[in-house]
């Protein structure tokens, strides 16, 4: 059931609610945007602030609210990767929701997680202790 406004009265994720943490992108201006503007790819919702164009996070819900509000404008190539979406392979941690499924709260803590998980994979090896010795034998 929608209530005031366009948002349902179960949707966790208010309107002012930050969906991209690295610009600082509200839902509200994802959404005006796309009403606007109309982008045929979720990739272009990046010319609204940036969003999507930092860690990578919020992408999967950029594509899940643009495809809610612009409906289905894509390839059929792409249409392959968003059935790959559904499955979960793009969901860097296994739990990514749409903006009616999840807090601001749960999408940050998400994102935290998300981070860590990208820094432990960019870890460079410890230094060999053997290394610049030279030996004598």
């Amino acid at each position: 059931m929608v209530g005031p406004g366009r948002y349902p009265d179960s949707m966790a994720m208010k309107p002012d609610d930050t969906v991209c943490f690295c610009f600082h992108v509200s839902l509200r201006k994802i959404e005006n945007f796309c009403e606007r503007e109309q982008p045929g790819a979720a990739s272009q919702i990046s010319e609204c602030l940036g969003a999507g164009t930092g860690c990578g996070w919020c992408v999967p819900l950029l594509r899940k609210i643009h495809q809610r509000l612009c409906g289905e404008q894509a390839p059929w190539w792409r249409k392959l990767k968003e059935e790959a979406d559904k499955t979960g392979a793009d969901d860097p941690v296994g739990q990514l929701g749409t903006e009616t499924e999840l807090s601001e709260e749960e999408h940050q803590a998400g994102r935290e997680r998300y981070l860590q998980k990208k820094k432990a994979r960019n870890v460079p090896p410890p230094p060999d202790e053997n290394a610049g010795t030279e030996s004598t034998t």
